[in-house]
């Protein structure tokens, strides 16, 4: 793994199809992750390949947003999900597996720099490692949203 990539896992207490159900629930996402400010479909009404959305977060004390759209999809195993901004790609792939009777679920963060000269890839090696502790926490805190959320969900549908 290179320093542009994060990889952090979450075992949750539900099924597979409750973890599914809540990380594709784009229409829920806001009350769902503590991060998101908000979230806006662009096109779709279902969570499917070229499904897109502007997601607002608040980053270093400031609102951000990103387009993103989905890539891949096999249900209740993988998504990935795909941004482009600020000279950079950036991927993340949602693995799911089966953990006794509940489900790990792991997010795999990568970003690469496309399209940025020696300044700004100087300031991102500098200003790198504080950017991936505060993406890590980020997405710690969104494994624990989504498993709240499948573990209430899992205990409605038991």
């Amino acid at each position: 793994m290179s320093a542009s990539e994060i990889r952090v896992s979450r075992t949750i207490d539900a099924p597979a199809s409750a973890v599914w159900n809540v990380l594709t629930d784009l229409d829920n996402a806001e009350s769902v992750l503590s991060g998101v400010e908000k979230l806006e479909r662009l096109d779709s009404t279902k969570y499917e390949v070229g499904t897109r959305w502007r997601e607002t977060r608040v980053l270093f004390g400031k609102s951000s947003s990103e387009e993103m759209w989905v890539t891949e999809i096999d249900p209740e195993k993988r998504t990935v999900v795909k941004a482009s901004s600020r000279g950079a790609d950036y991927t993340t792939v949602f693995t799911l597996t089966p953990a006794g009777d509940g489900t790990t679920l792991t997010f795999h963060f990568s970003a690469e720099a496309t399209g940025m000269g020696a300044f700004s890839r100087f300031l991102m090696k500098v200003f790198g490692s504080f950017a991936l502790k505060a993406t890590t926490k980020m997405i710690r805190q969104d494994l624990d949203d989504i498993a709240d959320a499948a573990e209430k969900r899992a205990g409605r549908e038991a």
